[in-house]
């Protein structure tokens, strides 16, 4: 991992750099720390392409940052993770450079579901979705200015692991086990890719974020029963608020400081609450021969293959 540069004492978000010029895609940004990421940027100049699974949500959200911004450059498109095709329509239907794409979109322990394709909803939209995404538009991304990728995952990552004997989790399920497989592959993913856009001297930079514990819609959307009349306590009692929350991906996103490889995260106790600092991912989702094993993986059920030729 990247170390260097550390991150300044208490950044906000009035620390991002002018973005003019500069073209983000935010996937999930109808509600959030989606939203509040396509906000800042767009709030400090960038053109922002949000996407939302749902079109209605999608255009409210699209509304309401047009009354809070000041002639803000954003544009709305329709994007379902959990569907390989719309990944591929959407992809397929930009024209043009990309300088950063931020891969937050999620859903968060809901009952066992299937995506189109059949894969398990969570690792499904949250990794493989997001896996494809960046594939297809990595030409895009290289044709963009100091380009880079971030990666939203969370905390319980560490939890996590990839369960290659039951994936889909068709012999046994359990809504936050499977949570946490999907945030660890991501960080496989986002460490992953850094190293193959390193050694192919591809000008990328790969990026981890996590918001800490931020109250969003999450927690009540993908929870039922009991797991999700906890959360909502636990959202009013314990959670900071998503404006602190978004600041992670927004430092990933926009920095100067920010570097391939490195992880951001909140610097309170036990990464739950505070400012961007420079955190550490799970022993295990360091090493390479994991990464690799679930990159060949994520090809061979995605059908996307990365080209990192110069």
């Amino acid at each position: 991992m990247t170390t260097a540069l550390a991150v300044p004492a208490r950044w906000t978000a009035d620390d991002i750099p002018d973005q003019t010029g500069r073209t983000v895609i935010v996937t999930g940004a109808s509600s959030g720390l989606g939203y509040v990421t396509a906000r800042e940027l767009a709030r400090h100049g960038a053109h922002v392409i949000l996407t939302a699974r749902n079109a209605d949500r999608g255009r409210a959200a699209l509304d309401r940052l047009r009354g809070e911004l000041t002639a803000p450059a954003l544009e709305l498109r329709t994007l379902d993770l959990a569907d390989l095709d719309s990944v591929h329509a959407f992809a397929g239907a930009l024209d043009t450079p990309v300088d950063v794409l931020v891969n937050n979109a999620g859903i968060m322990m809901p009952p066992r579901t299937l995506t189109k394709q059949g894969f398990e909803s969570q690792f499904g939209t949250n990794h493989l979705g997001h896996f494809a995404l960046t594939g297809l538009l990595l030409g895009r991304l290289r044709a963009g200015s100091d380009p880079r990728v971030v990666t939203v995952t969370s905390t319980l990552h560490k939890s996590g692991a990839i369960h290659y004997d039951d994936l889909d989790g068709e012999r046994s399920y359990s809504p936050r086990g499977f949570y946490a497989q999907s945030k660890y592959a991501n960080v496989l993913f986002g460490l992953e890719l850094n190293r193959r856009l390193r050694t192919s001297a591809v000008p990328v930079r790969s990026v981890l974020a996590h918001p800490g514990y931020s109250a969003t819609n999450l927690q009540s959307s993908g929870p039922t029963g009991l797991l999700k009349a906890i959360l909502k306590v636990t959202n009013r009692l314990v959670a900071q608020d998503v404006e602190t929350g978004a600041l992670n991906q927004l430092y990933a996103a926009a920095s100067p400081h920010a570097r391939g490889g490195q992880f951001i995260g909140p610097d309170g106790r036990n990464e739950a609450k505070g400012h961007p600092t420079l955190v550490q991912p799970a022993e295990s989702a360091t090493d390479p021969e994991t990464a690799r094993r679930l990159w060949d993986l994520s090809e061979q059920l995605t059908g996307v293959r990365y080209d990192f030729t110069t």
